[in-house]
């Protein structure tokens, strides 16, 4: 029988993923930052919304500081926007089927953000957090936090841990602990059109360039040591009468610490044509710098560990993934840092996303001992 705490969960989760918030829809992810916002607000916590532009929804900073308390504190990342567009409410609509509580975003990651805040409301009551928090809830996670990571840089800076509401690895439940760093590589092609048929050796095909770049790029993938790159999308041409004097293409790679993403972008800079008479044009970043799992992390987990026995689980740390977050950011500014804390489930960014109704309560009580103890 489900306890008035779970029930009670599970009616707040439903909420706000009732609450359509695609990156893409601004409006729809000011809406659900609205809710966000009256719920602290109604706890007594502060909770002040920032814009960030016209093209992104607005950023939500959550906070139980004290008048004048500068302390180093604690800084727990969320992310308001989901991947699904709106209307997926039709295809996925939020219900309960035995344990799993279905609906779009609740996995990843409006659940984890729901219960972390009910702690942190709980415990602001009471005054019994050992640490100041700065919850900080972006719009745009899941298309790389762009506008938001300077304001996820900024109260890093006075973060002495960093703890992130992505959702708990599927079978287990566990924590991460390590995240390989992003980057992606915009490459361009230039050669020369003309008649495919009249005039076809005065042309010079930026298709069969391409053709020799991306050999080359998939060729950098090195799993032995953590690297992949993937060409995951091609255009080019006019007209198949035509040789084509264009191309384009867009790369995501992957990399397991800083010397292997430095390494990786000389590799990528240094491409040259094959061809006669053709130009690249290279547009390449890292986006995601690695998260590094260290001493001050394996600490930080160790406490988190104990929290997580106190609730009545075992939390393990899963191997290094190659998916990035916020965590990427603060990691990379010295931050002992654990990420996906938020809620037990499986299936993100598909309709089959949902929560373990019955991980529910104990992840509440691991928010609250973590957050009253963490010092």
């Amino acid at each position: 029988m489900t306890s008035p705490t779970t029930q009670s969960l599970v009616n707040g989760i439903t909420a706000w993923m009732q609450c359509e918030s695609p990156t893409s829809s601004p409006e729809g992810v000011a809406r659900m930052v609205a809710e966000m916002q009256r719920y602290a607000l109604d706890a007594g916590l502060q909770a002040t919304v920032t814009p960030l532009g016209p093209q992104v929804g607005p950023l939500l900073h959550i906070s139980n500081r004290a008048a004048g308390d500068t302390r180093p504190g604690l800084l727990i990342l969320g992310h308001s926007d989901t991947v699904h567009p709106i209307g997926t409410l039709q295809q996925n609509p939020c219900r309960t089927e035995g344990d799993r509580l279905y609906g779009p975003g609740g996995y990843d990651m409006k659940a984890g953000i729901y219960l972390a805040l009910t702690a942190l409301r709980d415990l602001a009551a009471a005054g019994a957090t050992a640490l100041p928090v700065d919850f900080l809830v972006v719009p745009d996670e899941e298309t790389g936090s762009h506008a938001s990571r300077p304001h996820i840089e900024a109260f890093a800076r006075n973060a002495r841990y960093g703890l992130v509401c992505e959702p708990a690895r599927a079978n287990g439940g566990k924590c991460v602990t390590a995240r390989k760093g992003t980057g992606m590589l915009r490459l361009g092609v230039k050669g020369r059109a003309a008649h495919a048929g009249v005039q076809h050796d005065k042309g010079r095909s930026a298709i069969r360039e391409m053709a020799h770049q991306i050999l080359a790029l998939e060729a950098m993938t090195d799993y032995a040591r953590g690297v992949t790159v993937s060409v995951g999308t091609i255009e080019g041409g006019t007209a198949t009468n035509t040789v084509p004097d264009r191309c384009r293409c867009v790369v995501d790679f992957r990399l397991p610490d800083l010397r292997a993403a430095d390494e990786l972008v000389d590799k990528m800079q240094a491409l040259r044509p094959v061809g006669p008479d053709m130009e690249l044009d290279i547009d390449v970043e890292v986006n995601r710098p690695p998260m590094v799992k260290d001493q001050a992390v394996e600490a930080l987990l160790a406490r988190a560990q104990a929290s997580a026995r106190h609730a009545g689980f075992t939390l393990e740390d899963a191997p290094m993934t190659g998916g990035g977050s916020d965590a990427n950011f603060t990691s990379a500014m010295g931050v002992p840092t654990l990420d996906g804390l938020g809620a037990d489930g499986d299936s993100a960014h598909t309709l089959h996303e949902h929560i373990l109704v019955s991980t529910l309560e104990a992840r509440l009580n691991f928010w609250r001992h973590l957050l009253a103890h963490l010092a």
